[in-house]
């Protein structure tokens, strides 16, 4: 970050907030800052989408005129978008100003939005919010969706004392979305969290629902279906990138699975209810350790 001082004045208004990308990730936080009183300008690719925002929700455009004036810019595209928008527009961000990303993996769009905002005087701070659901899009998005759930954070290369002051106006800038917690971390261990948490959660689930006997099940399927089948339903393009950002972390979790589900195969080809007992209960024995109980 460079000092604002030295290359020209902070021009953005207190409190005033940009979005980019008005999705379920992006209309969500502009309507829990809309709900808390505050000015919110957006960008949409979709013209539509930013116009029916503007009804009830979104103050204004965020353009050349009102991207200097945003004290906290929040970068809520696809991965590429989210990169392409911030080499647009880094210029026109006041010095002093926070920005923001929300994209699900953090190794590449950190090196690469830090490398593109090193030359101008804000700071850009890589972020997770840990929550959403299997829809899309602005219909989907609503104010309370970060309320409770954790936020990951992956601050630049920059002295304790100016990371601290950074985090502190962060978290009171994000104050009407009612996080639970922050949780700081490095890129890589972010990404690497992720491909287990989030990523093979979510490969498994798509996988599941390709079985033959998924178009016959109704009539006998109840809980386990429903939490096993939630986030098979998902944006593909969108997750295509995440994939790929994260193939390495996320090759290594699918391996680790296909072995696993390997030894169950195993154990019911032999018939040899020793070991499948075993294995079922190595991973209840786990999941309860994981859960403190």
């Amino acid at each position: 970050m460079t000092d604002e001082n030295s290359v020209g004045a902070t021009t953005y208004v207190p409190g005033r907030y940009g979005v980019v990308s008005l999705g379920l990730m992006g209309g969500s936080f502009a309507k829990a800052f809309a709900a808390a009183g505050a000015e919110v300008y957006a960008w949409n690719r979709t013209r539509s989408t930013l116009e029916l925002a503007m009804i009830e929700t979104v103050t204004g455009e965020l353009d050349e005129e009102t991207i200097p004036t945003c004290e906290l810019i929040i970068l809520a595209g696809y991965p590429a978008s989210t990169v392409e928008w911030l080499e647009c527009y880094a210029p026109l961000v006041s010095p002093g100003a926070i920005v923001i990303d929300t994209v699900g993996v953090k190794r590449v769009i950190c090196e690469r939005c830090e490398e593109i905002c090193a030359p101008y005087p804000f700071t850009f701070v890589g972020c997770h919010p840990m929550a959403g659901t299997q829809y899309s899009g602005f219909a989907r998005a609503r104010a309370t969706m970060f309320k409770g759930a954790p936020m990951v954070v992956v601050p630049p290369a920059m002295d304790d004392l100016e990371r601290a002051t950074v985090l502190e106006r962060l978290k009171t800038l994000l104050s009407p979305c009612q996080f639970g917690s922050f949780t700081l971390s490095t890129a890589d261990q972010h990404d690497r969290n992720i491909a287990f948490t989030s990523q093979l959660a979510h490969v498994v689930s798509n996988a599941y629902v390709k079985s033959p006997t998924a178009r016959d099940h109704r009539g006998f399927s109840a809980g386990s279906y429903r939490d096993l089948t939630r986030v098979a339903r998902l944006n593909a393009p969108m997750w295509t990138e995440l994939f790929l950002d994260n193939a390495d972390h996320l090759g290594r979790e699918l391996d680790v699975i296909i072995e696993n589900l390997s030894a169950y195969r195993g154990a019911l080809a032999e018939r040899d209810a020793e070991r499948l007992e075993g294995l079922l209960a190595e991973g209840d024995r786990i999941k309860r350790e994981i859960e403190g109980r």
